[in-house]
């Protein structure tokens, strides 16, 4: 195809809903103060929408050249793999909670949205950002019918008398909360340090949890 002003500014009509896309996007994640907001939301699917653009239109004079052949896909085939290693550091393992997963994988279907606009089909780009939107903000209400468990990370410091960890562990059984991991050292001052990764249940707080932990004389504290 001969690519002309007027095609030319197509493609940058292209690239500009990509961006208010991914827009939309990093909005919703800017509010729930995460790592990625607008500005990173906004220029993935600017990429992504301008690589599509280059990769699928920018080779048109060469094509009808005899014997050069070309993949319009190759190019765009590279940002799923480029984007996969920028959603990779944004997500961080800390004492067996993952952060930062939710949003890599907006990031990524960032990306996708900006490829998609960026072939030229924006009612499916538009609709994908819509359902994305909905779905991130939708699902963070505290449904009761989603009755998902939560863990919590609890370190603490307690007696060495022997007993301590048993006690510490059959009151939370006591209590219906699974222990998922369990962890101790010797500090060897006569304290325990007790790593425990638990359970809970969807409606129980970390108010609840200090409550039942207070009480025992073996713990001399608590972090959560």
């Amino acid at each position: 195809m001969d690519i002309t002003v007027f095609t030319e500014l197509e493609f940058f009509f292209r690239i500009l809903i990509a961006g208010i896309c991914g827009g939309l996007i990093g909005y919703e994640r800017n509010n729930r103060l995460k790592e990625a907001g607008i500005r990173t939301h906004l220029i993935v699917a600017l990429a992504a929408a301008l690589i599509m653009v280059v990769s699928k239109y920018g080779f048109s004079d060469v094509t009808t050249l005899k014997g050069v052949a070309l993949d319009p896909s190759r190019i765009a085939a590279q940002i799923v793999t480029g984007v996969g290693f920028l959603g990779a550091g944004m997500i961080f393992v800390r004492n067996q909670t993952i952060s930062g997963l939710t949003t890599a994988a907006g990031v990524w279907a960032t990306a996708g949205i900006g490829m998609t606009i960026g072939a030229g089909l924006y009612f499916l780009g538009v609709a994908a950002t819509l359902l994305i939107v909905a779905a991130q903000m939708t699902l963070h209400k505290n449904f009761t019918w989603l009755n998902f468990p939560v863990a919590e990370q609890i370190s603490m410091e307690i007696e060495d008398t022997g007993d301590g960890v048993a006690s510490i562990r059959d009151k939370l059984l006591s209590h219906n909360l699974e222990i998922i991991s369990m962890k101790s050292r010797n500090n060897g001052n006569g304290l325990i340090s007790l790593d425990l990764y638990v359970k809970l249940p969807r409606n129980y707080n970390v108010t609840q949890l200090m409550s039942l932990l207070s009480d025992n004389p073996h713990i001399k504290s608590i972090d959560l």
